[in-house]
């Protein structure tokens, strides 16, 4: 048996690490933590200052089991990765494996290579309490506001809601963009280009201000017949442009999306195994600092590969000031290594990396930038030419840029121009842009919300919990005007434009701005971008040993608690936005436009009336609680429409449901998307549902009616369903053979089916 035990985290960390460890060290992986709170239950004691009451999770107890053995004789070393969760880990492992955190050793390293390795062995230290009760501060007052506010939202918008946090926070900036977006009214200009020539050479100039409508600008241009054009100003002077800090967790993800296209969990993931292969330094950071020893092996290669006139040492301060996480940058672990990783995923990520890091330690690139202005005898608006020449690469040599000359002819202050042509092309003022997983991260971190850690499970959880879709814009088409000037007369052109269209951008759902608007009314601190940051300051403070986690987490709950005893008292038809349309002409009952159990409807009549009930209605594909009209209403009021007959005299009603458009034709339904209900034709109809029975005929391969058991074929293959539970049937098994016994003897022996979603009842201590 080994002397010593090394536990990690992760498989792939274990295999790396322990390729530089000898014979004495064993490494074995936790497969990350193996303690936590359980998934049912609150378990926090609110009443005894807030106890977490963890658990080995069911799936981890093998494996606590193999490493109690594996510890047995041995001296144990605790080695997850160096941030707080890291640290947790190592607790929890100490309270499972009956470990003493007092005296078992615990070593942390930057970067898995073999000399990082070895300084961590010869300088231990014990696990930091203070970061495992900063990190556990985070986990009881998230599990606090999900467990309690989490209810609120089944009973108040819908079932299956989430909040948290952090992600209520991120989904609010999303609502609000997509808000200011839809108020904001474009304002129309002109943007003026004068083509002169000088010394028979062309170039083209700008007009330094815009001019307003189309009527004033045909007659700004007309006034031109008579102008003359002269060189009043001539300006070259040096400019630079300095290399980026190297990448931190946010900048990483920022630049992945940019440069490659990377999703920020793709980002993460792939930057983890490069972390696990010891390609890369930890990739969860918030520093922008650089070791010693990385300065000098950066300064090394650059002097070697690029020449001594492209290295400039450079230190970068952290924004964060705290920047707990990890002590440096994300760098390469052997700037020597110009490409790493085990697809072609890995290595496009590593030469991301590596060109940032080599290029923050590397010369500015130098440019001589020249800019002439023209005047026009008898307007005070002048024309600018701008030109740049890069006279120096520097740090663009291995990051990239922008190297494409702007040349300018040679230009003599106080000379006379010839002018060939002058446009005037209208633009459009543009709203906000709506945010990407990239510009999202980047607005977190400004905002100081959340950390490195969470920025990706953050903007997942948001996608997968309904409240927001990452989707590509199509635009629309504008109309623009095109003025020119040419031989003293004003031609009009009009070409037409795509605007607004965009890719991969978060779009808000309806349920988002449902919840948006009921936290903000009824939980503003849980939502309030001061308060989320000051939250985190907290931590830090916890982990600086300057606050006590309890003392943190009653401070939060003696406020947020009455907040969700409060929320019982408003009423679902409060928080479901109801707004007025109009009255049916016909029956004169009011239409509404709200928010429902299943997102956005229509509804005509008072719910309060109890004579009468209420009709439903869906809401228009395309149309939101703000923008649908009665008009709109009153058509889809007229569904379920009656398409025509089958041949058999069965009717066919065309209507709109949870999930779209659809036919229905005795108890069968056939989804007819895109295909609008209110225009689809019978032989539209009839076509559909003549494919839906082919392909449900191809689907079933027994049925037992006297039981109800059906033998059908899946997307993963035969199985057996009574619609209760489902069996899997065997490869080996022909399902059409199957007898009715058998197959209720197999049925006996499957699992119930899982409830998706299950409520929780709170518990109001």
């Amino acid at each position: 048996m080994a002397k010593n035990l090394v536990i990690v985290e992760s498989p792939a960390k274990a295999r790396t690490i322990e390729k530089f460890l000898n014979k004495d060290f064993k490494v074995k992986s936790s497969f990350g933590h193996i303690r936590d709170l359980p998934k049912k239950g609150l378990n926090i004691d609110i009443e005894h200052n807030f106890e977490p009451k963890y658990e080995i999770s069911t799936d981890k107890k093998k494996i606590v089991k193999e490493l109690k053995e594996a510890a047995k004789g041995s001296e144990v070393w605790l080695a997850s990765d160096e941030d707080r969760e890291g640290e947790a880990i190592a607790w929890h492992l100490t309270q499972a494996l009956k470990l003493d955190p007092k005296s078992t050793k615990r070593i942390v390293f930057h970067e898995i290579t073999k000399p990082a390795i070895e300084r961590a062995i010869s300088n231990p230290r014990t696990v930091d309490l203070k970061l495992v009760e900063a990190q556990q501060a985070r986990r009881i007052l998230d599990r606090l506001v999900g467990y309690e506010l989490s209810p609120v939202l089944w009973k108040k918008v819908q079932g299956g809601l989430s909040a948290g946090r952090v992600q209520s926070v991120a989904v609010r900036l999303v609502v609000e963009r997509e808000r200011d977006i839809k108020s904001f009214e474009a304002e129309s200009s002109f943007k003026v280009i004068g083509e002169f020539e000088a010394d028979k050479q062309k170039f083209n100039a700008e007009l330094s201000t815009r001019l307003g409508d189309k009527e004033s600008t045909i007659s700004w241009l007309n006034s031109l017949n008579d102008s003359k054009y002269k060189i009043i100003k001539l300006e070259k002077k040096p400019s630079t442009r300095n290399p980026s800090a190297p990448f931190t967790t946010s900048t990483l993800q920022q630049e992945a999306s940019r440069r490659l296209g990377f999703s920020v969990r793709q980002t993460m993931t792939v930057a983890q195994r490069l972390y696990e292969s010891g390609h890369i330094t930890y990739m969860r950071t918030d520093s922008t600092i650089l070791s010693d020893i990385a300065l000098s092996a950066a300064e090394s290669m650059i002097k070697k590969s690029y020449g001594a006139d492209y290295y400039k040492k450079r230190q970068y301060k952290t924004k964060q000031q705290s920047a707990q996480e990890a002590h440096e940058a994300i760098r390469p672990t052997d700037f020597n290594k110009r490409s790493a990783g085990a697809d072609s995923n890995q290595e496009r990520l590593y030469d991301l990396i590596w060109r940032r890091t080599v290029a923050s330690q590397m010369s500015s690139s130098s440019f001589e930038r020249t800019e002439a202005t023209i005047e026009i005898s008898n307007k005070p608006e002048v024309f600018l030419a701008k030109g740049e020449i890069l006279k120096f690469e520097g740090f663009m040599k291995a990051y990239g840029g922008t190297k494409d000359d702007v040349i300018l002819p040679g230009l003599i202050s106080g000379q006379s121009l010839d002018v060939l042509g002058i446009t005037a092309t209208e633009t459009f003022s543009r709203p906000p842009a709506r945010y990407s997983e990239a510009t999202l991260v980047r607005k977190l971190e400004e905002l100081g919300i959340g950390r490195p850690s969470t920025y990706a499970p953050t903007i997942s959880t948001i996608q997968t919990r309904g409240y927001v879709e990452k989707t590509d814009l199509e635009g629309k088409e504008r109309e623009i005007n095109e003025l020119k000037l040419i031989n003293g007369e004003v031609k009009e052109t009009k070409t037409q434009a795509i605007t607004g269209a965009d890719k991969s951008k978060l779009i808000p759902t309806g349920v988002a701005e449902v919840v948006t608007d009921f936290l903000v009314k009824y939980f503003p601190s849980i939502v309030d971008y001061d308060f989320t940051a000051k939250v985190e300051a907290d931590f830090d403070n916890i982990a600086e040993g300057k606050q006590t986690w309890e003392q943190m987490i009653a401070s939060f709950y003696k406020d947020f608690h009455p907040l969700v005893i409060q929320s019982e008292e408003v009423s679902r038809s409060e928080v479901s936005k109801a707004r007025e349309l109009g009255s049916d002409p016909k029956s004169g009952e009011m239409i509404y436009a709200r928010f429902g159990r299943y997102g956005p409807m229509l509804l005509k009549g008072a719910t309060e009336d109890t004579e009468k009930k209420p009709l439903f209605a869906p809401m228009p594909s395309g149309k939101t609680l703000e923008t649908v009209t009665l008009e709109d209403a009153l058509e889809m009021f007229k569904l379920p429409r009656l398409v025509g007959k089958t041949e058999d005299g069965q009717e066919i009603k065309a209507n709109i449901g949870r999930f779209g458009p659809y036919i229905q034709i005795d108890k069968t339904f056939v989804s007819i998307k895109p295909i609008d209900p209110n225009v689809i034709t019978l032989e539209e109809a009839l076509d559909l549902y003549q494919k839906k029975l082919e392909k449900d005929a191809a689907k079933n391969i027994q049925e037992f009616s006297k039981s109800g058991i059906k033998i059908l074929n899946g997307p993963y293959g035969p199985y057996i369903t009574d619609g209760k539970k489902n069996a899997r049937i065997a490869k080996e098994i022909d399902p059409a053979k199957i007898t009715e016994s058998e197959a209720k003897k197999l049925l006996s022996k499957a699992p119930a089916k899982s409830r998706r979603f299950k409520r929780k009842k709170a518990t109001t201590k």
